[in-house]
């Protein structure tokens, strides 16, 4: 049995991950570190309210024993500056990362990025190059194991949605394809993604960087 962390437990992909954490008998606790409550109840669920990320080191207490986090928190880069989006993406990260490996250092770190991150930290790209400086910090802690999560196209399930309504809006265009789509490997879904995190404590997996083919293949 194991005790789990997840960041950003209020959008679609830390939702997913935190479901498929209830149903599973391998999780005992999921902690949920977010800035507003989620209203799922289960005994199960503690919940971590902040507003400052960097203030996480004070509840040092409530971080001890687990055994993985499933960083699923994050923001879009339109319309932000790149110093902004530097500070809620790598710092925000870090300051967590840097927290938990003080205190467990043998925890399974997985962090949601996105496809097309940009690990060279050179690219045009802003949000890539930012999000691959966090890959690459995160990586570099020395964690037990580490999983950088690029999801590409993501299909919801269990009635969660999406923030963003464009991405709503297109998923409600395509609800007649889903059965269709779900069978492509290019294609993941919020379900599997959860329980490719949740094999991370459980499997070994040679690749530390996983797009959707390797996200499904993990969630077998």
């Amino acid at each position: 049995m194991y005790n789990v962390i997840i960041t950003g437990s209020t959008g679609m992909i830390g939702k997913g991950a935190l479901l498929e954490c209830l149903k599973s008998e391998e999780i005992q606790e999921v902690l949920l570190i977010n800035r507003s409550p989620i209203e799922i109840s289960s005994p199960k669920i503690k919940e971590l309210l902040l507003q400052d990320f960097t203030q996480i080191h004070d509840y040092s207490e409530q971080l001890i024993d687990y055994d993985a986090c499933f960083h699923c928190m994050g923001v879009s880069a339109v319309g932000m500056s790149e110093d902004k989006y530097h500070q809620l993406t790598f710092g925000v990260s870090k300051f967590l990362a840097d927290t938990l490996y003080e205190l467990n250092p043998d925890l399974v770190f997985c962090y949601v990025s996105g496809k097309g991150t940009d690990s060279t930290e050179e690219g045009r790209s802003m949000w890539a190059r930012v999000k691959g400086k966090t890959e690459n910090y995160i990586l570099s802690l020395g964690f037990k194991k580490a999983f950088m999560f690029r999801p590409g196209f993501v299909l919801p399930e269990d009635g969660i949605k999406s923030k963003t309504k464009l991405y709503n809006t297109i998923y409600v265009l395509l609800t007649p394809f889903y059965s269709w789509i779900k069978n492509s490997k290019n294609v993941t879904t919020t379900r599997k993604i959860g329980k490719a995190m949740i094999n991370t404590l459980t499997k070994q997996f040679s690749k530390s960087l996983l797009e959707n083919k390797d996200i499904n293949k993990l969630a077998e």
